[in-house]
């Protein structure tokens, strides 16, 4: 779906319009899903049918080759979204049933089954299928040169209740107990194991919404291997938040939730993803804007109050995402610049055993794509935000803040509505005020000297008001302030995200990851 025309794209298109894109809008790597051939194409490439095939659909295993030749050239990592956390139900094209029995690479009976995603489970206290499953990890890096991989589904793998219907409360028996499927992570164990001793510079990132402790602890710690955790929590409390009204809106809980990670666990952290821009849900830009979206969103017509608040919302809410909530930044394709709508796959009616009909899209690829030309378009509000995107990642590759040991959170002010932190050598201040702006603003620093603006929101290039002087300096006071040594005077409108920087600081290159997400 990452064509602008409603097609199923190719590697080979892919390779020539799309990784291009992501080189200049900053990114350093792309994680791509839907690789393993599936039969199913609205599964998102989840109900996989043959784990050692690249999807035919989108071309050539040789256009794959290129695809990843041609990242590599860029400078581009490519991580691959694989599933092992289950299979495809089939019987005829897939595993299942493959020697005529329920139980040769997964558990028989109800425990084989996933009842929610309807697709098997599988055995790994089997021998043969941790034979099969870690090959295939081996296969993919080895054939096809991916540079590692987020693991589909690690909560369901790690229980026996698949994480359903539980709420974790940080409890330790809920991770080491009976509900704990110990052959499972100790197969995680193992392909982290395989992976790292065979290419200490591939990189894995388990998809866990548990918190399981030790996660991203070697090995030979102990821990279950995993270099990220992806910071799942974020995207559905931004969600929750939106469904409110400003007023209701707490600084604490935003920052306790992008905070809510263990202590040197490196954590992928997003704003949405594609499970926010599904058919029935809306991504963060319509949310905010909803159909005002149609008929506001080009610079030569007079802007309203929804399209002003959204814009200035959905600059904050992903920049304080990426500054606060871990060490790798995720965006799916097309929401660095607020895209409109959602994702709904061709499909046809369904008639369930209940009687029940859902209703089909005519098999109709019309919102299975992303119009990556309303980001490029100069006179639609689109551009501002893929260009404010676009600054955020320059800046973290500039200072390499995401993967800085300082972080500290001098304010968050639930009468104001400010929050305040440090993150390396920079200060970041939002202002989630509505109407408020503070001028002579006080906020705590710890390094003295000279400080300037390096990232503004409102500026008007992003599509703000540009109501900030950039040429301004800013000098740092001696005395403490919010628990720190120091304290600048600055001027926070509503409404906004400013982050300011020592002008002595001398970058360093960073090594985080800043990822899109492509179907």
């Amino acid at each position: 779906m990452s064509s602008t025309e409603p097609v199923i794209n190719t590697y080979a298109n892919f390779r020539d319009n799309v990784l291009p894109r992501i080189k200049r809008l900053g990114y350093n790597a792309v994680q791509i899903m839907a690789i393993q051939e599936h039969s199913y194409y609205a599964s998102f490439g989840y109900h996989v049918t043959n784990f050692f095939a690249p999807s035919s659909r989108f071309g050539t295993p040789d256009d794959l080759k290129s695809l990843i030749d041609r990242a590599h050239e860029l400078g581009l990592l490519v991580l691959m979204d694989i599933v092992h956390s289950h299979a495809s139900n089939n019987v005829l094209d897939g595993l299942n049933m493959f020697d005529g029995t329920d139980a040769h690479y997964f558990h028989s009976g109800s425990k084989g089954h996933h009842w929610m995603w309807d697709s098997r489970l599988f055995n790994y206290g089997s021998w043969e299928v941790l034979r099969f499953l870690l090959s295939n990890a081996r296969w993919w890096l080895e054939e096809y040169k991916f540079d590692g991989f987020r693991f589909d589904g690690v909560t369901s793998m790690m229980y026996t209740h698949h994480g359903l219907q539980v709420a974790f409360t940080g409890n330790y028996n809920e991770y080491f107990g009976y509900a704990t499927d110990v052959d499972a992570v100790v197969y995680l164990m193992l392909v982290n194991d395989m992976i790292h001793g065979l290419y200490p510079e591939a990189v894995t990132i388990g998809e866990d919404v548990s918190g399981m402790p030790t996660f991203c602890l070697p090995v030979q710690d102990g821990g279950v291997g995993f270099d990220y955790r992806l910071h799942m929590a974020v995207a559905d409390k931004w969600i929750e938040l939106l469904k409110k009204r400003d007023e209701d809106w707490k600084m604490g809980d935003i920052v306790y939730t992008l905070v809510n990670r263990r202590w040197l666990e490196k954590c992928v952290v997003y704003a949405e993803s594609h499970d926010q821009a599904l058919v029935g849900d809306k991504t963060i830009a319509f949310w905010l804007m909803d159909k005002d979206m149609y008929d506001f969103m080009s610079l030569d017509r007079p802007s309203t109050p929804l399209i002003d608040r959204g814009i200035a919302l959905h600059k904050m809410i992903r920049l304080i995402t990426m500054g606060l909530g871990g060490e790798g930044y995720l965006n799916f394709m097309g929401n660095e610049f607020g895209h409109p709508e959602w994702i709904d796959f061709p499909r046809g009616e369904q008639h369930l055993p209940s009687g029940k009909v859902i209703p089909g899209n005519n098999f109709s690829y019309d919102k299975c794509r992303r119009r990556f030309d309303l980001g490029d378009a100069n006179y639609l509000r689109y551009k501002g935000m893929q260009q404010f995107d676009q600054a955020m990642q320059h800046v973290e590759a500039k200072y390499g803040f995401m993967t800085s040991e300082h972080q500290y959170i001098s304010r968050k002010d639930k009468g104001e509505r400010v929050i305040v932190f440090e993150r390396g050598n920079l200060v970041f201040v939002f202002n989630f005020h509505w109407h408020e702006s503070y001028c002579g603003y006080r906020v705590g620093c710890s390094k003295p000297g000279k400080y300037k603006i390096v990232l503004d929101s409102d500026d008007l290039l992003f599509g703000g008001f540009n109501r900030l002087n950039h040429d301004v300096e800013f000098f740092s006071t001696e005395g403490w302030y919010d628990n720190r040594p120091r304290s600048l005077l600055v001027y926070a409108p509503n409404r906004t995200a400013v982050v300011y920087a020592l002008v002595e600081d001398e970058p360093k290159a960073t090594g985080n990851l800043q990822l899109t997400q492509n179907v």
